[in-house]
């Protein structure tokens, strides 16, 4: 399966709406990724798509053509995981990341935070922060992976439980920039991506 790291497009917006809502306590409506894609200056929002799937018990002529590369004539790509990045003049902002329940533990999560971080690296910025739920290990963990670290704690930021979120940041200086560099290749070789949402950026 090919998959393609992309600029997410006001036709994601359903899937990505609905990953949400399966995602998160209180999730972002479709007007919210909406303008964000088509009006926000400083947004920059990413998908990780796939083909579009199949129908239920599709031919098997379907198959061989899906095989060779045929998606069924403009259909939609689905959508596996999915993430937000604000570019806020020194600071790059993730504003939101999240797979689909369906794919996860792939890379696929991975995968976007990496295509964010290295377009943090495009946009020449100081450092990267975001938020996280002191409860949530596992995507602290990822986080640190990249060079994340707690910078502070935002008291009850979380509205459904007034769970405390860490801050975590991390600075972006020559050792950090090739860390992500390497980190972003070694995950790209891993699931054979397609990249344009970085690519197109610049040429390394």
């Amino acid at each position: 399966m090919t998959l393609t790291l992309r600029l997410m497009s006001l036709a994601d917006v359903a899937q990505v709406a609905s990953i949400e809502k399966q995602s998160f306590v209180v999730p972002w409506s479709p007007r919210t990724y909406a303008y964000e894609i088509g009006e926000s200056e400083s947004s920059h929002m990413v998908v990780l798509a796939g083909p579009a799937a199949l129908p239920p018990n599709p031919s098997a002529l379907m198959r061989l053509l899906r095989a060779v590369g045929y998606t069924g004539g403009g259909a939609t790509s689905t959508v596996l995981a999915y993430g937000g990045l604000w570019n806020l003049v020194d600071e790059a902002h993730i504003s939101t990341i999240a797979s689909h329940p369906a794919s996860r533990r792939r890379g696929y999560g991975e995968a976007v935070l990496a295509g964010m971080m290295r377009r943090a690296l495009v946009l020449n910025v100081d450092f990267v922060a975001l938020e996280v739920r002191v409860t949530n290990l596992g995507a602290q963990t990822l986080y640190r992976k990249y060079g994340f670290e707690v910078h502070g704690v935002k008291p009850k930021y979380y509205l459904d439980n007034h769970e405390d979120a860490f801050d975590m940041r991390v600075f972006l200086n020559d050792a950090s920039r090739r860390r992500v560099e390497q980190l972003y290749r070694d995950i790209r070789a891993r699931l054979g991506f397609v990249d344009t949402f970085t690519e197109s950026l610049h040429n390394l």
